[in-house]
């Protein structure tokens, strides 16, 4: 196994145990619920389900993006050790969180001149960025160079689709994504938007499916045109969702059933609290590789 450390924000929104089990350091962005402040760290401190019934019962949430100081921090003791890092962060189409990532590195290059410190920007979010690092912990345990891998990663980050629908718009209205109006009458007539993400690694409107049970299927045909090889696409599948599990477990069942040639089973994740302060409860994401994202 390639000696370096292989980084992400916990807004990839993967599990502790994955995590762990893949060997991937994570650097902790921030949420508050009514003004009470919290980190992002995986469901331990505030348990996702409490978080969405939070939500729905009306509390505010808002987040903060990892500053640089805490990024020298999560950085500094890596190095002290010897390793050299490949940081990737959130999408800056998202957050200004990879311009942070950058002046740390710079800073600390300074003072660690003989280690290697890359910082990528993933053009992703939530788990179609843990997908990204899924295939990045491939590379490094196949003995990829930590300057290869962070190479792989800017030539291929487009190649990760985030397709992703909400049946739920007061929280769009709220964070103000999209006016009153539009969200009223889309909550009247069962709109579910959806998105996805463009190729510069913001989010995307494409289209208003009416009804729950079409957004499901329509998410599903979005893969199917995407999507490396089409129906016979044999890479891995994430799906994440934010306290809509039975919508979550539908769209596995469809995917299953049209892929047959999947890597293993459909993953399902939760989107965690920072990613889920904006989009509340409602909201399922696939993600999958297929051909470059456009505009």
């Amino acid at each position: 196994m390639s000696d370096y450390i292989l980084s992400c924000c916990s807004v990839s929104d993967l599990s502790k145990e994955h995590y762990e089990k893949r060997n991937l350091n994570v650097v902790l962005f921030h949420f508050a619920i009514d003004g009470k402040q919290y980190l992002d760290d995986l469901g331990q401190s505030v348990p996702f389900e409490t978080f969405y019934q939070e939500m729905a019962n009306g509390a505010i949430t808002k987040t903060s993006q990892v500053s640089v100081g805490e990024y020298i921090q999560a950085f500094e003791p890596l190095l002290k050790e010897g390793h050299d890092i490949l940081h990737v962060t959130l999408s800056s189409g998202l957050s200004g969180t990879y311009q942070s990532a950058c002046t740390a590195a710079q800073m600390l290059k300074e003072q660690y001149p003989n280690r290697k410190i890359f910082i990528v920007d993933s053009l992703g979010a939530s788990s179609g960025y843990g997908l990204l690092m899924d295939k990045l912990a491939d590379n490094r345990d196949s003995g990829m160079s930590i300057e290869e891998n962070a190479r792989w990663a800017e030539d291929h980050r487009l190649e990760l689709h985030h397709w992703f629908f909400s049946t739920d718009l007061k929280y769009y209205v709220r964070g103000g994504r999209i006016s009153r109006t539009s969200g009223f009458l889309g909550n009247l007539l069962h709109v579910c938007p959806l998105l996805n993400m463009d190729n510069l690694g913001h989010l995307a409107p494409r289209e208003k499916v009416r009804t729950i049970k079409k957004v499901e299927q329509r998410i599903v045909e979005k893969m199917a045109e995407n999507a490396f090889d089409g129906l016979d696409y044999s890479g891995k599948v994430y799906i994440s969702q934010s306290a809509c599990l039975d919508y979550a477990e539908a769209v596995k069942k469809l995917v299953e059933e049209k892929f047959k040639k999947i890597n293993g089973q459909v993953e399902i994740n939760w989107i965690g609290t920072t990613i889920g302060s904006h989009t509340g409860p409602g909201t399922v994401a696939l993600f999958f590789w297929g051909k470059k994202r456009g505009e």
